[in-house]
């Protein structure tokens, strides 16, 4: 009997029993209401920051290094620095800057006619190919149709004949500003003309409408400033 009442004088009653719940219930609101309230003040600094992607990014192509405006890449898998054996590229003309990302495209704009308002640049290793000035001089005079150039404002216009590998082309050159290329012709689709340059172990390609053309010495221009500005080194 002793130890019947022992054990009931140790054990609260109910009542003090409620009792010790009430201040712990309310300490834990309080807590909660407390970090429920930092939270909601730092939550801001927590949010996760988009990192943009740099202004630049170094590739090496033909073992020869070029910093290339990030947002010209033109294929999302080229878009990382390193060795790389080919990067396509293209540039707003005739501003040269790196294009925006495009807006997605309504019907309308589908069936409207939009005509071309890039410079597209491929990069590529030549692996000891034949350089585009040797082709310039030896290969592509050989297949010219024997009839004398045309000369319209400078520019050197003379057609592929007809059984050649460019039968549907014509070569164009001019001096001053030095320019060479080979266009096709104005058909079902507009022309487009393809320019090359070498620089160490990379052919650089210059791809661009024919109609830019009538202001040729812009677009001369234009491709000696890109290929000055891929390849320019920066320390």
């Amino acid at each position: 009997m002793r130890s019947v009442s022992s054990a009931s004088r140790l054990r609260p009653a109910p009542a003090v029993r409620r009792g010790y719940r009430v201040p712990v219930a309310l300490g834990s609101t309080i807590a909660f209401l407390s970090i429920a309230v930092v939270v909601y003040l730092l939550w801001p600094t927590w949010r996760a920051q988009a990192v943009g992607d740099p202004d630049r990014t170094p590739v090496s192509v033909g073992d020869t290094l070029f910093n290339v405006p990030t947002k010209a890449f033109r294929v999302k898998f080229q878009r990382h620095s390193g060795p790389q054996e080919r990067v396509d590229l293209n540039f707003v003309y005739p501003s040269l800057a790196p294009p925006e990302k495009p807006k997605r495209a309504t019907p309308e704009d589908v069936e409207e006619f939009h005509p071309i308002d890039r410079i597209f640049v491929s990069i590529a290793a030549h692996h000891d190919a034949l350089a585009p000035e040797t082709r310039l001089r030896t290969i592509l005079p050989r297949y010219l149709a024997p009839s004398p150039a045309q000369v319209e404002d400078g520019l050197s216009i003379r057609p592929f004949v007809e059984a050649s590998p460019y039968s549907t082309e014509d070569l164009i050159t001019a001096e001053q500003p030095q320019l060479a290329a080979r266009c096709t012709r104005d058909r079902q689709t507009p022309g487009m003309c393809i320019s090359e340059r070498r620089i160490d172990g990379a052919d650089l390609t210059f791809r661009f409408p024919r109609q830019w053309l009538k202001d040729w010495r812009d677009v001369a221009t234009a491709i000696d400033r890109l290929t000055a500005q891929l390849h320019a080194v920066r320390g």
